[in-house]
Order: structure tokens, then sequence, then C-alpha cells
């Protein structure tokens, strides 16, 4: 049985289209290592350290701008008007003791202002017109209807703001001038210039 040389073609395949050559490959990043379970403690306290020390310096920003916006205390004014003579009949008129801290009395000769604390500790006594005297809660000091003291610890009479008349013919009470009357110091200023007004 004859045999064809079958290897006497040399083997001639056509080459298949070249292909290009693959790229070349990037090297992935790599892979962040896995956290410890130890390093989670130590990230919570990090946390907390910088939480406190933000906090801190919030605080002292905020009291840094509290400084430009100082506490003011808005008091009424010690100099004001209240009213003409003619507005006040004889007695005691307790109106203004709210607002200003006093009393406006006129008997038959003049119109003054009593100012309204106690020679004793400084509270504010109350008008009891029923029985015609001042009287203070704290500590039972009385004064007859003129601020004169007369029974209680209180040591004189009561204060008096100073008075005068403006050019409309209004009142005008001065608060931050009063006049005293302590007989122990040989101090009388209730007649003095200021102290009433003749009506």
């Amino acid at each position: 049985m004859t045999t064809e040389n079958q290897g006497s073609t040399p083997d001639t395949k056509t080459p298949a289209a070249s292909a290009p050559p693959a790229a070349a490959k990037t090297p992935a990043p790599p892979k962040p290592a896995e956290k410890k379970e130890e390093d989670k403690p130590i990230d919570a306290r990090r946390r907390i350290i910088w939480a406190c020390v933000w906090g801190y310096l919030g605080v002292n920003f905020l009291m840094f701008l509290r400084f430009f916006f100082p506490r003011v205390l808005f008091e009424p004014s010690t100099v004001f008007s209240v009213g003409y003579p003619t507005d006040f009949a004889l007695g005691v008129d307790t109106k203004f003791q709210k607002d200003y801290r006093i009393w406006v009395v006129r008997n038959t000769e003049r119109l003054f202002v009593i100012y309204a604390r106690c020679t004793h500790l400084g509270c504010t006594p109350d008008w009891k017109a029923s029985e015609n005297k001042f009287k203070c809660p704290c500590h039972g000091s009385g004064y007859d209807s003129e601020g004169v003291n007369f029974e209680g610890p209180a040591p004189r009479p009561m204060d008096r703001a100073h008075i005068a008349i403006d050019a409309t013919g209004r009142i005008i009470v001065d608060t931050s001038r009063l006049y005293v009357r302590d007989t122990k110091a040989g101090r009388d200023e209730f007649n003095n210039d200021g102290a009433f007004l003749n009506v």
C-alpha cells in the first residue's frame, strides 16, 4: 500500500490576522488593609477628642461674640413729669408708685414727693388709706401721711425727691436728688428749695 508523502508539502497555514499586542495591564491599586479590631476603639477615641476640642473652641467663640453685646439694665429715667399741680387733690396719690417708686403728697400748703423707700432696710412701704399711714411690710415701720416715722425700727422719715415746675407749668421730679431729715445727725432738708412746691 503506497502512502503518499503527506509531509511533502509544507504545512502552510495562513497566518491569522495578527492580533494587536495585548494592552499592558495596569496593576490594580492595592486594597486598603482591613482595620484590625483593636484599631476601632482608637478611632472612636479620636472622634471624641476632636469633638471636645471643637466644642471647646465653639463655646469660646460664642463667649467672644457675647462680649460685643453687654448686658444693659434698662431703668426708668430719674427725671420725669407727673403732671400739673391741679392734677392732685389733697392727700396721697399712689399712681406713680409702680413705675417711679414715688408718692405725690398734697396738703393745704405744700405739694411734695416722697421717695417710697423705707429708711430701715430699703423695702417699699404700702399706703394704708384706711389708717392714713404708710406701713412697711418687711419689719413693721410706720410713717404718717407726710412720710415721718412714728413706729417700728425706721430711724428717720422717708426721703423726699427734688420737685420743680418747668416752663409749661408741669411738675418735674428728679429722684436722683433726695432731701433727708435726720435729727440725730442734725440734718433737716425738708424745707430746702426743691423739696416742695407751694400751692
